[in-house]
């Protein structure tokens, strides 16, 4: 039998078995939340039942306390509660819709409060606002504030009735639901665990046999994957199967045979590409001498008989002559990059900055302040001297003052060493940002200042190609800063050192 057959039987019985426990907790779920809403229904009818009967004692209490000394404003409480009585209670019956008993007593409850309000608490108000105004004797009008009060009593004590029945059906319903949402629980809870576990089982004993099944054969293509990692092409795996792994050891031995083909041909047009740019760097230069050589010859033979006009148009072609060659050389230098295998030494950075700086011999009005204490990095050498050195030398060369200051600076983050190279000089806009790493690319008249405008770029290449990021913050007469990030290690030694 095949392995995806036996891949896809396993897979198949364990998605039934899960697909049951999903149909199975969905149905249990949906008594769960039934119930849980019963629950929850119950909670809000039993608060707004409290806040029912709480505004109706507001309200007994507003009456009174302005009974007795007749202020306005122990009224207050009871208009509060008055205005929020509709509200509240067609907001309970909205909860109790389904339920004939409770909206029986929630209308019992709203007639003995209306009966509350019309019949005791409105005269009663009203008596005790008119009676400086009328002819009734104080004792006439104890006698008639007693009987009202009496009643209003006696209507309370019936509305608090009213509220201990509808509270005790509520409070019964609740516990029915209660009851039954912990029932729906505990079977939900039973039955997912048992078909998990049921699952989880067949589950892990179908994954032992496949793992049993392969894991030999897979063994031995991860050998051939370290040895093909270490350089080793040649090696081959033996495989007498006859399934979809033996198809994968003949790729994999294929593969192998293939790079081993190509890294040798790599090899092979890597030396025919160095031997040509040498050959093209040789015949480009040659008649770029010449050249300037016969303009010199020129210059000599006609002597003080030369224009100057002839003698500027001289000058500007030997110029122009240098350029191409500095042009040329930094193009071979780009191309360079990443080709050849260079050895990694431990690296001094103020030592490196020191000789960076002595060579670049920076004229006298300029200073390059170099913090101290610099770390020292693993790492190639001329490459990490190839990006301070243009960064460095752009600086100075750019820069619009007879006097200048240039600042190294670094700090560390988890993974990179960040070095920034700051300067006071023109600045650059933040349009050109981008377009100054790009080849070629310069921001002054070629004839203003000699630039072949492949620096930058020599740079970016180095920094990507080591794994870290170069860019520039600038501001027109503010002034650059270009900061590069360095990586503490290879993208190998950190797939090294996580392995171990």
């Amino acid at each position: 039998m095949k392995l995806s057959v036996k891949l896809f039987a396993g897979f198949l019985l364990i998605s039934v078995l899960f697909t049951a426990v999903a149909i199975v907790n969905f149905r249990l779920s949906e008594a769960v939340i039934e119930n849980s809403k019963w629950v929850s229904r119950s909670q809000i009818v039993v608060r707004n039942s409290a806040a029912l009967q709480r505004n109706i004692i507001d309200m007994e209490t507003g009456l009174r306390g302005f009974l007795l000394n007749g202020n306005e404003t122990f009224l207050k409480p009871y208009w509060q509660a008055r205005d929020q009585m509709p509200s509240l209670m067609q907001e309970t019956r909205n909860f109790v819709t389904n339920l004939p008993d409770q909206q029986k007593k929630l209308d019992e409850i709203a007639e003995l409060q209306q009966r509350l309000e019309k019949d005791f608490a409105t005269p009663l108000i009203q008596m005790k606002r008119s009676h400086q105004d009328t002819i009734m004797t104080d004792r006439e009008l104890d006698l008639k504030l007693e009987e009202l009060v009496l009643g209003e009593q006696m209507v309370m004590d019936s509305i608090r009735a009213a509220f201990r029945a509808f509270n005790a059906i509520e409070y019964q319903v609740r516990a029915d639901r209660s009851e039954r949402l912990n029932k729906s629980i505990n079977n939900t809870r039973q039955l997912s665990t048992i078909l998990t576990i049921l699952s989880v089982i067949i589950g892990l004993s179908w994954a032992y046999y496949i793992t049993r099944l392969i894991s030999n054969r897979i063994m031995k293509m991860v050998t051939l994957a370290e040895q093909i990692s270490r350089g080793d092409y040649k090696t081959q795996i033996v495989d007498t199967g006859q399934d979809e792994l033996s198809r994968l050891s003949h790729s994999l031995n294929r593969m192998s045979a293939t790079i081993d083909e190509t890294f040798t041909e790599l090899d092979q047009k890597n030396k025919e590409l160095d031997q040509f740019a040498y050959v093209v760097s040789h015949d480009l230069k040659a008649p770029l001498r010449g050249i300037e050589v016969a303009s010199r010859w020129v210059e000599e033979d006609m002597g003080s008989q030369l224009p100057d006009n002839i003698k500027e148009y001289l000058k500007m072609m030997r110029a122009r002559v240098h350029r191409m060659e500095n042009l040329i050389n930094g193009i071979l230098a780009l191309s360079r990059i990443g080709r050849t295998s260079q050895a990694k030494e431990q690296v001094d950075t103020n030592e490196l900055l020191a000789e960076v700086v002595e060579l670049l011999s920076p004229p006298p009005g300029f200073r390059i302040d170099v913090q101290r204490n610099l770390p020292a990095l693993h790492t190639v050498r001329i490459q990490l001297q190839q990006v301070f050195s243009n960064l460095i030398s752009n600086a100075i060369k750019y820069h619009d003052k007879e006097n200048g200051k240039i600042t190294v600076r670094h700090h560390e983050t988890e993974e990179f060493h960040v070095f920034s190279v700051t300067d006071d000089g023109p600045g650059i806009d933040p349009e050109y940002h981008a377009r100054i790493f790009v080849i070629f690319q310069t921001l002054q008249e070629r004839d203003a200042l000699e630039s072949t405008g492949v620096g930058l770029s020599i740079v970016k290449k180095i920094v990507e190609l080591q794994g870290g990021t170069v860019w520039v913050t600038s501001e027109p007469g503010s002034g650059s800063t270009f900061t590069f990030t360095w990586p503490k290690h290879t993208v190998i030694e950190q797939e090294i050192s996580s392995f171990v």
